[in-house]
């Protein structure tokens, strides 16, 4: 629905971003679920690595374009394309301690993504920077 929002205003990059990771959650839960209830055999470690590393390659191109937009969405995607090649690392090796850091840079992305959307709200509300981003300028 967000993607559908940003298209409807011309927000090539907010469609593209918000539309694939929608369709990443879906595909994701379907990976994680439908073996879960006999629809389809269990993925193997390096499957889905390689399926988190592509991920995290896209993410990696969104975030090239963050750099015309403003350092917090910097910080979003460039921990976002962390997080998938860490866990595609974990993947391939099955490294637990890997895993865990993973999930420790996933709750940095989730918090800085957090704030990056408040900024965005507040800041247009009151018409002014009342948490700062760091436009480009």
């Amino acid at each position: 629905i967000a993607g559908i929002m940003e298209w409807k205003k011309n927000n090539t990059f907010g469609t593209t971003a918000f539309t694939s990771y929608g369709l990443f959650w879906l595909s994701f839960v379907g990976l994680s679920v439908m073996p879960e209830i006999g629809w389809a055999g269990q993925s193997s470690r390096t499957a889905m690595g390689c399926y988190l590393f592509m991920w995290g390659l896209f993410t990696l191109g969104l975030f090239m374009g963050t750099l015309r937009i403003s350092k917090a969405l910097q910080v979003v995607f460039a921990s976002l394309t962390a997080l998938f090649w860490l866990l595609a690392v974990g993947n391939f090796t099955g490294s637990a301690s890997t895993l865990v850091f993973a999930g420790y840079v996933g709750i940095f992305c989730g918090f800085s993504a957090i704030y990056a959307a408040l900024a965005q709200v507040l800041n247009e509300l009151y018409g002014r920077e009342l948490l700062p981003i760091g436009p480009i300028k």
